[in-house]
């Protein structure tokens, strides 16, 4: 009896989570409890500066991280971290042969899988599969435009590519957005685009939802951006970030369920108070009437808790900004509603609302030519939603930015636009806490939550990292080559990737 509780345990080992793969459950972890406070640096290697480290992948067979790396050549670094006080690089893959930038990296099985975009990028891309062991090729499979997210299911017999679709600079070439769907099997894929929930566009626009830009092409103008699945690995979960909203997927029917728009935060809300100008000289946090932001989330991760599927965003908001159209004005460069804005030309000052950036696509309600309201990018938070019912149980508010003034990391030059910048979000597991770790890319640090409870979210710690952060991933202790957790950061302005440990209590 003893030995059959034991292989029991063994049956529920923890798997590997990370922010690229988002493959989230929360089975027992029989580990000592760590110190959630005592993270520290214990590894940095540059890989190049400037563009040289984004994205990383963690092969636990082989304890090997792979790395994106679009510096001097576009290419994928593999790192031993077997020993990952003391990180060296031991081979670099090479993407000339497949095309332009590599934007994401994803691992299982023994399979590394590159997201790989076009050098024309408004042309396919492709999904390039990689033995982990000995970086052979396996398979190339086409895929939509610009692939910018890659996963696989939790079981590892699918892949799936955000493929975000950007136009052209001039805006004469604007590819579809869509997901591709590819069976690990026989690497035979199915790409959806959103044509079939056209017809909705009045509904779901009223909910926050945004198509727009020159031609108003819904197929077109709806941006895949990170994906997540679910544990059953039967349903992805999509953020549509340019749009504000998540699509629905149904993995083995390779169908698209449904749109679900996120709305707007409300800055006139205390607890949404917020810092909009990056000349007052000061960081202090106000409120504003009539000032929105849209959610707008980039990285996504599926968490499920006693029987609710639950989805966390980290909302961090994105513009398009092209030769041919470019949506954001100031403030000051607007006119306001008189009757909305009765103070309007106080407001209108560098230091009151003058410098925050806005859409132009939203807010004038009337059509009159002023705006009778104001929207933002991104919401400087991460949200939880009840995935099931499409509802917000949880937003940060304006908690990630009130810590890193407390921290002294604040960057006030980024107030105007998203503050703290919220990009990446990973959960994990630590002893008997759930945890939720979310990058800051414009404070160049990470939070760490505890989300044992997770439409109550509570704030751990926040942490210092490279320059930019774009990529983090945990590495669960029973899949750590020191069977301690590790957290890894990599930072796309400074090239560097660096790896956390904490203690045993």
């Amino acid at each position: 009896m003893k030995n059959s509780k034991i292989i029991y345990l063994f049956l529920f080992a923890f798997v590997l989570f990370s922010c690229n793969k988002d493959e989230i459950s929360v089975p027992l972890e029989n580990t000592q409890n760590e110190d959630l406070t005592g993270y520290q640096e214990i590894a940095s290697i540059n890989l190049g500066g400037l563009g040289a480290a984004e994205i990383t992948a963690f092969d636990p067979a082989t304890n090997r991280l792979f790395a994106v790396n679009n510096g001097t050549e576009n290419k994928i670094d593999v790192l031993d971290i077997s020993n990952p006080s003391n990180v060296t690089v031991i081979k670099s893959i090479s993407m000339l042969p497949y095309g332009g930038y590599v934007n994401s990296v994803a691992i299982s099985n023994g399979k590394l899988a590159a997201a790989i975009e076009s050098t024309n990028k408004q042309a396919a891309g492709k999904i390039v599969v990689f033995n982990t062991s000995n970086y052979t090729e396996i398979k190339s499979i086409n895929v939509g435009s610009l692939p910018d997210m890659v996963t696989f299911s939790p079981d590892g017999n699918y892949i799936l590519s955000a493929n975000e679709g950007e136009p052209s600079d001039d805006y004469l070439t604007d590819p579809e957005g869509s997901v591709s769907i590819i069976k690990v099997s026989d690497y035979s894929v199915v790409t959806l685009n959103f044509a079939a929930f056209e017809s909705q566009l009045a509904s779901l626009t009223a909910k926050g939802f945004r198509i727009f830009g020159p031609g108003k092409n819904f197929v077109k103008d709806i941006e895949p951006e990170y994906i997540t699945i679910s544990d059953d690995s039967k349903t992805a979960y999509v953020t549509l970030q340019e749009n504000n909203a998540i699509a629905e997927i149904d993995i083995v029917s390779a169908a698209i369920k449904k749109i679900t728009p996120l709305g707007f935060k409300d800055y006139s809300l205390a607890a949404n108070a917020t810092d909009v100008s990056d000349r007052d000289n000061k960081i202090e946090f106000n409120t504003f009437s009539k000032v929105y932001g849209m959610y707008m989330p980039d990285a996504i991760a599926y968490f499920y808790h006693n029987g609710t599927p639950y989805l966390f965003t980290a909302n961090e908001g994105d513009s398009r900004e092209y030769k041919a159209f470019t949506e954001m004005k100031r403030v000051s460069a607007v006119t306001l509603d008189a009757t909305n804005f009765p103070t309007g030309a106080t407001l209108k000052t560098d230091a009151i609302l003058g410098r925050l950036n806005i859409t132009t696509t939203l807010g004038d309600t009337d059509s009159d030519g002023d705006f009778d309201a104001l929207y933002s990018l991104g919401a400087r938070s991460f949200s939880v939603w009840n995935a099931s019912t499409g509802s917000q149980v949880f937003d940060s508010k304006n908690e990630l930015d009130v810590k890193a003034k407390e921290l002294a990391i604040y960057d006030d030059g980024r107030s105007d636009d998203k503050s703290v910048e919220p990009e990446s979000v990973c959960l994990g597991r630590v002893g008997g806490k759930n945890i939720a770790i979310v990058g800051l890319e414009r404070a160049d640090a990470f939070a760490i939550y505890d989300i044992t409870n997770p439409t109550t979210p509570v704030f751990i710690k926040m942490f210092k990292t490279g320059d930019a952060p774009e990529g983090i991933i945990f590495i669960p202790a029973s899949k750590s080559p020191i069977k301690q957790s590790l957290i890894v950061t990599s930072s796309e302005n400074d090239g560097l990737i660096k790896i956390y440990k904490t203690t045993k209590l």
